[in-house]
Formats: C-alpha cells, structure tokens, sequence
C-alpha cells in the first residue's frame, strides 16, 4: 500500500495512457477505418480496388478522383456501378471523407469485407497532387469501369 500511495502518480499516467491507446477504438475506429491516398492508389494499382465517389452529382461534376465512379450515399445499396465482386477493395471517398466512411460501414454491411473509405476524401486527393476530373458521369465511363470487375 505504501508503495502505490509514493507512486501515485505514475499509476495515473499509466492509466491515462492507456485511455489513450483505447479511444480509438472505442469511438468505432476498429478494424477498417480509413487509409491515406497512398495506400488507395496502392490497392487501386496493385490489387485491382475500386474507387467509389459517394458525393452528390453536383459535388462529383464540380471536381472527383479520375477513374472514380459515381454512386451517391443514398443510392449505394444494390447500385448497379458496385463490382459483383464482393472481395475486390472498394475505396470510398467524398469532398470531405465523413460520408464515405458511413459508406463503408454500410457497404461491409452487405458483404464487402473489403470497403474502406479514404481519409480526407476528395481534398486529401488534391492535396496530394493526385489527378483530379472535372465533370459528370458519362454514359461512356461506366462501360468502360465495368472491365475492372473482372479477375481477382
């Protein structure tokens, strides 16, 4: 007893720091929360991920990640721009990054054990020099998508 009423202080430090270390996951941040644009290239590039723009129309025409598709928050459930493969990576993104992680959440939901949303959404993209489109969803980019559904 003696030796905890000396070190009290330490034994607070300790429990604060591990506090510390469990936040994260206690606010829901386990498992797959959000990887930083040089990892969603990586998956892109070498593990064939799909980007996925959860934004509005509006929001996607006025700046997106080149190659993204668009399938907006609400209509995301069975949206027909989704990959059938279910174990490819899906990477969700948004101006911002706060609707694709609820995105991703739901799309694991469903079967895609692979949907993480990328930090910082469409900003983190620019900030990294990442190329970035301008415009609307063709008719002509969603058959030309559908090829990297494929293999795996």
């Amino acid at each position: 007893m003696n030796f905890f009423l000396e070190n009290w202080i330490l034994f607070v430090l300790a429990a604060t720091s591990g506090g510390l270390l469990l936040l994260p996951m206690l606010r829901g941040g386990g498992g797959n929360g959000s990887v930083g644009t040089a990892e969603a290239v990586r998956l892109i590039n070498r593990e064939k991920g799909v980007l996925i723009d959860v934004a509005e129309p509006d929001e996607f025409a006025s700046g997106h990640a080149a190659g993204a598709r668009n399938v907006p928050l609400g209509q995301l459930d069975g949206h027909k721009l989704l990959p059938t493969n279910k174990t490819l990576p899906l990477l969700l993104m948004c101006p911002s990054g706060a609707r694709a992680g609820r995105a991703a959440a739901l799309l694991r939901k469903v079967g895609y054990e692979k949907a993480t949303a990328v930090a910082g959404g469409t900003s983190a993209w620019r900030e990294a020099t990442l190329p970035i489109e301008k415009g609307a969803a063709k008719a002509g980019d969603k058959g030309s998508d559908k090829g990297s559904d494929k293999g795996a």
